[in-house]
């Protein structure tokens, strides 16, 4: 079942994407205490992900900050390599990039999509959540190739 507006995240290993290279966290410890603006794109570098998703977020990070957000996340089905070099690319250093690379995450959410027909395998949906104390405040899940409710605009309207 999809998680919910008012309901604890799941407790993952997710992989951050540090100045040394891959470091392993907990979702449970690493939202914890913290108000986070967090997204989930389908795959780094990929066209909507990489032209308006990141970099809206990216565009719009001191608005975030002056709202009362502590940090705000990434994540994708990716490896941290690949979340690593696409945050670079974009010059992401405002936002945190957790790779899923096995789905954990976005399967304890129940918000995984097919890409197999793009041979992307098992993905993460397109949604954004606004999670404070590792609890879900608002949770905003595109409709299949639309990119609106999870926009870096949208959820500034929100906070």
């Amino acid at each position: 079942m999809t998680i919910a507006v008012g309901e604890k995240l799941p407790d993952v290993k997710l992989i951050k994407v540090g100045e040394s290279g891959p470091e392993p966290v907990q979702s449970g410890e690493y939202f914890a205490g913290k108000k986070i603006a967090f997204f989930a794109v389908p795959g780094a570098f990929t066209p909507t992900c990489s032209a308006k998703h990141l970099p809206g977020f990216v565009d719009k990070a001191a608005e975030f900050k002056a709202k009362g957000v502590d940090e705000i996340v990434c994540t994708s089905v990716n490896d941290a390599f690949v979340m690593g070099a696409w945050g670079k690319a974009a010059e992401a250093s405002d936002v945190t990039l957790l790779a899923d690379g096995n789905a954990d995450f976005a399967k304890a959410v129940d918000l995984t999509m097919d890409g197999s027909g793009f041979g992307m395998g098992t993905r993460s949906q397109r949604y954004s959540m606004v999670i404070n104390d590792g609890v879900v405040e608002q949770l905003n899940v595109e409709a299949p190739g639309s990119f609106e409710v999870s926009s870096a605009e949208h959820m500034l309207g929100q906070l």
